[in-house]
Parts: C-alpha cells; structure tokens; sequence
C-alpha cells in the first residue's frame, strides 16, 4: 500500500471487485482519451480470481481517496525495451479532475518503482491534448520526447500520441 496525503495506491480487493467493474466499464466517464473497449464482468472476475490483476508483466493497482472510495486506477505494464516500464492511469470520477489525485498517485507510484525494482526509465503516453496528463507528466519530473504518430485507436480515429519519459538518474536528482 502506497500512502499520499490525498489517496491511497493499493492493490485490488474481493471485496472492491464489484465497484471497480462497474467503475472501469462506466464507458460515459473514458471521456476522448480512453478507447470504448471493455472487458465483460465476468471475464475480469476470471482474471482477478487468477492472478488479483498482477503478473510479471503488468500490475494493477486502485486509487482511493480519504474516504476509501475508488476514484482511480494506476498500472505499470511491460513497455518496448527490458529496463523500461510504461505507466498508465484513469480517473474513474471525471468531477474529481484537477484535485491531484492522479498526480500524487502517479508520484506514489514512480517512488515504488525505482525503489523497490531495477527500472532505468518509466514512460507516459498520452492524447496531445489530453491537459491534464501533460500537467501530470511534468508535476512528476517527465520530459517530453515526442510524438507518436497516429499511434492509438480511439473513437473510431488513428490518433498521435505524446511521450513522456523520467529516467532514473533524473529521479534521484529531483528527490
């Protein structure tokens, strides 16, 4: 369990499993940056109950805030080079954007992962227009590297895609 002053970053619970369902697959709330794909209830129940969100190549954590309720969701998964991990997140209550929830969560997060593993660089994706990521990246020390040409589908469109990366001698400097 990682602890903010705003929230919490914590693993998936049995107990939280029918709220985060509902939650992940409110399609309304992915707003212009999410794709509309989603997984049926029942195979994200499978999912949990083999391996709690968690394997070698990704692991999913909830973001709640003082009250234990889930407002958010932070993932690291496998990205294209063995040192290097992507780092991906959603707000799951769209009227609680701009408060710092995912920003701390995300600093929560970037804190583990160059504490406790041996990645050398950790990397954010990102719609161009999508402000509030942006801010994100740079509220946690990412730089940006550029733009990825027409890299997602979303909406029905080929979008770009800005990348963001912290390295981590660039981390332990700002600590």
């Amino acid at each position: 369990m990682l602890k903010g002053q705003l929230c919490t970053v914590r693993h998936l619970l049995t107990a939280d499993l029918n709220t985060f369902i509902a939650l992940a697959n409110d399609l309304p709330s992915r707003g212009d940056y999410f794709s509309s794909q989603f997984k049926s209830p029942e195979t994200m129940r499978k999912e949990f109950m083999q391996n709690g969100f968690v394997t070698e190549d990704s692991e999913l954590f909830v973001v709640e805030d003082q009250s234990h309720h889930i407002v958010g969701v932070i993932t690291h998964f496998k990205s294209r080079t063995p040192t290097s991990r992507e780092i991906g997140y959603r707000l799951l209550e769209p009227a609680l954007a701009g408060r710092g929830y995912m920003s701390e969560a995300t600093q929560l997060l970037v804190d583990y992962l160059f504490k406790v593993h041996v990645w050398h660089r950790l990397e954010l994706l990102m719609a161009p227009a999508n402000a509030g990521s942006v801010r994100i990246a740079q509220k946690c020390g990412f730089s940006e590297e550029g733009t990825l040409r027409q890299a997602f589908f979303i909406n029905g469109r080929y979008q770009d895609v800005r990348i963001y990366s912290l390295l981590r001698p660039e981390w332990e400097r700002g600590r």
